[in-house]
């Protein structure tokens, strides 16, 4: 590859030798210049938005977009908020969990135990 490397460049450069999926994962798994690229650009993200450790590590930030709804997640967590804001942020955050269809659960249990549907 000749230029400035990046995340996209070096994808597409595995993609063009007709890599995809599982095949495709595992060479930019193993690729430094691309490891080296996604934990520079992980730190730039941290910092800026202000991530700790622990929310790194529980959180799935995959996307810039991700470490922005983290971020404002936060910044509205510092007002005060409504009891229906409050439980719509909290949703918002656990749709960034790795397992985050237990949030979705949970609220979906909510709704049944209110609205009666479960004997």
């Amino acid at each position: 590859m000749t230029g400035k490397k990046t995340i996209q460049s070096i994808t597409d450069f595995y993609r063009n030798q007709g890599l995809k999926g599982k095949r495709l994962r595992k060479a930019v798994e193993k690729d430094e210049d691309y490891q080296h690229i996604l934990t520079e650009r992980r730190k730039e993200l941290v910092g800026k938005f202000k991530i700790s450790p622990e929310e790194e590590e529980k959180y799935l930030l995959s996307t810039n977009r991700d470490y922005q709804i983290l971020a404002k997640v936060k910044q509205l967590e510092k007002v005060s908020l409504s009891p229906d804001d409050e439980q719509l942020v909290e949703f918002i955050r656990s749709q960034l969990e790795r397992d985050w269809r237990k949030g979705i659960l949970d609220v979906l249990d909510k709704l049944f135990k209110k609205y009666q549907l479960f004997k």
